[in-house]
């Protein structure tokens, strides 16, 4: 790949970064082969957790999308009239990321706005990084809107008033602002090796139980409360027959009583 860079799979646990010199601007060939990687990671049972950053030499994780590359669409009649399919085409790959069974964590180290930020959006768990960086989507300062689901997935994650005045006002903030916002669940000196850190500590529990937590909740968040409880009911009746779930409740049972707390805690 010439813009995606994968480390050797460790735990269970691969890290892609991106790199694009020296802005680190996504493109569609950077999108293309993001979309092999997610095609290739969701047959890919012996993954358990993936890390998605920049490559650390560039400016940003995905500063944003490329504004030349979306000026080019927009000049053009004929792309101009076919640019809500480009939209929906960045939809659909982000979908396929954010219906992986495996958790992504994103390591949000460097500018993370626009098309990048909503890549960010469709990950699981955002980490961001201590330092000058902004975070957000400044699409309305360029004459455009949101295009790759920004718009629907930051309402969700942080309400409906919040998420209208960031993008109405096109605006980007630091990365202790982001921490404030929620936009961000935790923030690190080096979020790569947080991150990392975070993916490993996910791989090593029971990867049936992974993926029935995360498809419950991101099903049970579209969904009425009733199909919602009925959607974890199901998931929770596969995790009960699974061999992991009675390995593991047999492995807590084998501990003495005083020590089932501890056991229960991260390592």
């Amino acid at each position: 790949m010439a813009l995606w860079s994968l480390s050797t799979p460790s735990d269970g646990v691969v890290v892609a970064a991106y790199s694009n010199p020296e802005m680190n601007y996504f493109t569609l060939d950077g999108a293309g082969e993001l979309d092999q990687l997610i095609e290739s990671w969701s047959r890919d049972r012996s993954l358990r957790a993936i890390v998605l950053c920049g490559d650390g030499r560039s400016s940003g994780f995905i500063t944003h999308f490329s504004v030349e590359t979306l000026a080019a669409v927009a000049g053009d009649p004929a792309t101009a009239r076919n640019s809500a399919a480009i939209s929906r085409g960045y939809h659909a790959m982000l979908d396929a990321l954010n219906r992986l069974p495996q958790p992504v964590i994103v390591a949000m180290n460097g500018d993370t706005m626009g098309g990048g930020f909503e890549l960010s959006l469709a990950c699981d768990i955002r980490v961001g990084q201590a330092g000058d960086h902004r975070y957000g989507l400044p699409e309305v300062r360029l004459g455009i809107m949101p295009g790759g689901g920004g718009t629907q997935r930051l309402p969700r994650l942080i309400g409906l008033g919040r998420a209208l005045e960031l993008a109405l006002r096109g605006r980007v903030v630091d990365p202790a602002e982001a921490l404030r916002l929620g936009l961000v669940h935790e923030l690190a000196e080096d979020a790569v090796a947080r991150a990392r850190q975070i993916a490993t500590e996910i791989a090593a529990l029971p990867a049936t139980s992974v993926a029935a937590v995360k498809a419950a909740i991101y099903r049970g968040m579209e969904a009425q409360l009733a199909a919602g409880l009925d959607i974890e009911s199901g998931y929770f009746q596969e995790t009960m027959l699974s061999d992991a779930g009675s390995e593991y409740m047999h492995a807590y049972l084998d501990q003495p009583e005083p020590l089932r707390r501890a056991w229960l805690e991260p390592g």
